[in-house]
């Protein structure tokens, strides 16, 4: 109800003022967090990951609950710098006592407080035993079959009754530390597409998502957490991440938990749209990713965070102080540097249209012929030319620029061509239909955010006879039409 209400005091502010002054004056409010009543910390902490992205990734270290400082120094006596990025756990898992986990989570929020008044982030992840048992090992990865599951998402049960008194009792932890003005990439339930856990592979998981979500925020008012989703990348002993996914409403980082090196570009990709441009990350890594590879066909990544040990386990001294020294990556004194910097909206000044490069070959090969802005893509020339510089058939075009979307939801981009024509939107192949063909229509799904420029390119050639190329998009508040001039500029 929030988002609809605040969608439409925007939409009403949008009459008000020019296309430049709306783009600067909400840019942060159209990056809805899953928390509308988000405290003014942790909405900059998020407006800054969306300034960053895909311009570098933040290096992140995990450390147990333990030793909250174990590994996020050592790394820093390995290389000099530390992590931009700390991760803490709250989960109690060695049977400690009352007492014993009482002081322990103590010992992590002046930990936190400590890196957050240096410039750094903080993520906490719980690794939650089952409630009402013991705080071990055993009772956080015990299997537990649908039915009993579904007792601790009744309420009046004895088992729902526990659930409540576990998370009220992790709560006083982020109560202090939202009181401490520290904001978190709060990370529970991790890796639930897998069986290893007592929440995981369950068809009602999002319903215990959403339990913790609501006792968070509205009962404990916990505004202070971006909260973070976090599945296991599929593999053969876990299921596909989004049959587990709570929705945009209820997650403001997907992370994708990546071990043995598998750093496959359909994690990133598959992941990247089902977040619809929502900011992703690696949650958890053993070994480190190559910065090349990231930068390269990977560099949506938000940010990583190597799992307490395995930092030296999986990785030699050489490897880390390579990793946390690349240009791509950033230490915690370059993102506080970066953080000092204004968020900035997408820059005012952006030209209306797409860049259009037309070539006298079917292949968009050589130079272009012709260069020119285009208005939008709503073409149909039949068995004309598209200019004098251009044949009539034997031809082919690249538009490039980007487009914005006046909201955030899934839309069906549809093309209608004669012949071959692709879609790309943020890197992602939304359609591909590279053949021979007569007026056909294809159609693929993307996400979008409000008033987010998204990448766009779109290529297309003709073979011979009448020539067609129009790009259209739909979605739940968009009708379907032609893309209009005005939700295009130029790169």
């Amino acid at each position: 109800m929030e988002q609809r209400i605040l969608r439409g005091m925007l939409d009403s502010a949008s009459m008000l003022v020019n296309d430049a002054q709306w783009q600067a004056a909400f840019s942060s409010l159209l990056r809805t967090p899953a928390d509308t009543e988000l405290a003014p910390p942790a909405l900059k902490l998020l407006n800054t990951l969306y300034s960053l992205q895909g311009t570098a990734i933040l290096s992140g270290q995990h450390d147990y609950l333990e030793s909250p400082d174990e590994f996020s120094n050592k790394l820093k006596n390995t290389c000099g710098q530390s992590a931009a990025l700390h991760g803490y756990e709250l989960g109690a898992i060695n049977n400690q006592t009352e007492t014993v986990i009482e002081s322990q989570r103590q010992a992590v929020v002046d930990s936190a407080v400590r890196w957050h008044k240096a410039g750094g982030i903080v993520t906490m992840s719980y690794h939650a035993h089952l409630p009402g048992t013991a705080p071990a090992w055993s009772n956080v990865s015990m299997s537990l079959s649908e039915g009993d599951f579904a007792k601790y998402l009744t309420p009046g049960t004895a088992q729902y009754n526990a659930l409540m008194k576990d998370l009220d009792k992790t709560a006083l932890s982020l109560k202090k530390l939202r009181d401490a003005g520290v904001p978190v990439l709060w990370r529970p339930y991790h890796e639930m597409n897998g069986g290893w856990f007592w929440w995981g592979q369950k068809r009602r998981f999002t319903e215990l998502w959403n339990l913790m979500f609501e006792r968070y925020t509205v009962y404990h008012k916990l505004h202070n957490l971006l909260w973070v989703w976090s599945p296991n990348a599929k593999n053969q002993w876990c299921d596909e991440p989004a049959g587990y996914y709570p929705g945009a409403g209820r997650v403001d980082v997907l992370a994708l938990d990546i071990y043995e090196g598998d750093f496959k570009k359909s994690h990133h990709d598959t992941l990247w749209d089902l977040g619809r441009g929502k900011l992703i990350a690696i949650g958890e890594n053993g070994q480190l990713p190559s910065p090349a590879l990231l930068a390269g066909s990977q560099n949506k990544w938000s940010y990583q965070m190597t799992w307490g040990k395995l930092l030296y386990e999986n990785n030699s001294d050489a490897v880390i102080k390579s990793f946390m020294k690349d240009s791509f990556v950033l230490t915690r004194s370059e993102y506080t540097v970066k953080a000092a910097e204004p968020v900035t909206a997408p820059p005012a000044t952006s030209l209306p249209g797409l860049r259009g490069e037309y070539y006298n070959n079917a292949s968009l090969s050589g130079n272009p012929a012709l260069v020119r802005t285009d208005a939008n893509i709503n073409f149909i020339w039949k068995q004309g030319a598209p200019d004098p510089a251009v044949p009539a058939n034997l031809f082919s075009v690249r538009w490039s620029g980007r487009l914005k979307a006046g909201y955030s939801e899934g839309y069906t981009i549809y093309t209608s061509s004669d012949d071959g024509i692709r879609v790309w939107v943020d890197g992602v192949l939304v359609i591909d239909s590279w053949m021979k063909q007569s007026g056909q229509e294809r159609k693929g799904s993307i996400g979008l955010i409000a008033g987010k420029l998204h990448e766009l390119k779109v290529e297309y050639y003709e073979n011979q006879g009448d020539a067609k190329a129009v790009l259209m998009w739909e979605s739940s508040s968009q009708p379907k039409g032609v893309i209009p001039a005005g939700a295009l500029y130029l790169p």
